[in-house]
């Protein structure tokens, strides 16, 4: 019966969970602390600190955790399906049944999609600016991370920048390591679930090396396996993304636009969209999966959208019995702290690159993305009213002749 409510409750957050990560764990808390009470407040705190501390999606990873405790393995199974699936399958029907018809007249219309990128990803670079690098050493890592991920193109520059963060972090910043984290983590925590507890942490550790197994075997074994290769790619995207759901754009970009498989365009369109749509941000990898050609389609998404949730899964339910004690660690906390400023460059390059240099075409877009911008970040707008009207007004910019 508690599987069966554990997906319920989080099918019915995954149909209404507008306004991306930071809204969800919002969400989270008033369903499962304040209305049922299936955790206390300092144990839904530890949870939360442990998911925004390692790479891959928070939102997830918490409703993750919290089947688990809730209903074991499965019920964390369960959560994440529940959560998921809602926006997945939208996306793909779109990807798939939609998009490639769009006529000439609804381009421009498309076009919206691509400057909700820019404000979207605006307001990410300066949230996680304030919340990353409250100190001069982080603030300087930050702008260190967007160098290189500017100078070094591509997948050597995001690495790059991300081990330039953990060395770093761990020689310089191990006394500023309390400004730097988004959570606090000092609240008393309550003894975790059972599917985390003493006899379960040779399976933990496990998971940890089946996360690390794939993350170096999977290059090598797919040379030869073009679908093994596809999900090598969103694999590694999923499991590199620290700091935020919205890192995981210069990850993909790297990943199928600039290796062909994907189009600029289908690429910021679909990052438009998944904007307007309830759920995780990372289902946007069910649309690239679906128009990758390596397997188009319904197949295709559902790999992709395996391959870039799975090292996220396996690394918070690996960690999670021994997170505690390593929260308490300085030398570990320096390490998230570094990497974590470190990505705030990462996003702030892919927003100069390729978000802003491929989807201004003109003075009408700087106006469009500048108002769209302005009520996202200033009136608290939520995504998807900026999906809305940023379509709006790319339109009307079209059919009364302002703008290509």
């Amino acid at each position: 019966m508690s599987l069966l409510v554990v997906f319920r409750v989080f099918l019915k957050l995954g149909l209404t969970s507008f306004g991306g990560p930071v809204a969800h764990i919002g969400y989270f808390r008033q369903a499962f602390v304040i209305e049922r009470q299936w955790l206390s407040e300092a144990d839904f705190a530890s949870r939360l600190a442990l998911c925004q501390a390692l790479p891959g999606p928070a939102s997830s990873q918490l409703g993750f955790l919290i089947g688990c405790h809730r209903a074991g393995w499965l019920g964390g199974l369960a959560a994440w399906l529940a959560f998921t699936l809602p926006s997945a399958i939208v996306l793909v029907l779109l990807a798939l049944y939609v998009f490639p018809w769009v006529s000439a007249g609804t381009l421009s219309v498309v076009h919206g999609l691509k400057l909700v990128a820019v404000a979207i990803v605006a307001q990410a670079v300066w949230g996680m600016w304030r919340a990353l690098c409250r100190t001069t050493g982080t603030r300087i890592l930050a702008l260190a991370g967007f160098a290189v991920a500017i100078w070094l193109s591509g997948w050597l520059g995001q690495i790059g920048a991300i081990v330039l963060g953990a060395v770093v972090g761990i020689v310089l910043l191990r006394q500023n390591t309390p400004d730097t984290t988004i959570t606090d983590t000092s609240a008393p925590t309550e003894p975790n679930s059972n599917v985390f507890n003493h006899p379960q942490r040779f399976l933990s550790a496990l998971l940890l090396l089946l996360a690390a197994a794939f993350l170096l075997g999977l290059p090598w074994l797919a040379q030869q396996q073009p679908v093994l290769q596809m999900f090598e790619m969103f694999y590694r995207a999923g499991a590199l993304v620290f700091g935020g759901g919205h890192v995981v754009l210069p990850l993909l970009q790297s990943a199928v636009v600039n290796t062909g498989l994907v189009s600029n365009d289908a690429f910021l369109v679909g990052y438009g969209l998944a904007q307007a749509v309830p759920g995780p941000l990372f289902t946007f990898a069910a649309w690239l999966g679906a128009l990758d050609p390596t397997l188009p389609g319904w197949s295709g998404a559902a790999l992709a959208l395996v391959a870039i949730f799975l090292p996220g899964m396996l690394l918070v339910a690996g960690v999670m019995p021994w997170w505690q004690q390593w929260q308490q660690n300085p030398k570990t906390m320096a390490i998230l702290a570094g990497v974590n400023a470190a990505v705030v460059g990462v996003l702030a390059s892919a927003w100069v690159d390729p978000i802003v240099s491929t989807s201004m075409r003109g003075w009408v877009d700087v106006v469009i993305a500048l108002v769209c911008t302005s009520w996202l970040m200033l009136g608290k707008a939520a995504p998807w009213k900026i999906v809305l009207l940023a379509v709006l007004l790319s339109g009307l910019a079209h059919w009364t002749g302002l703008s290509a």
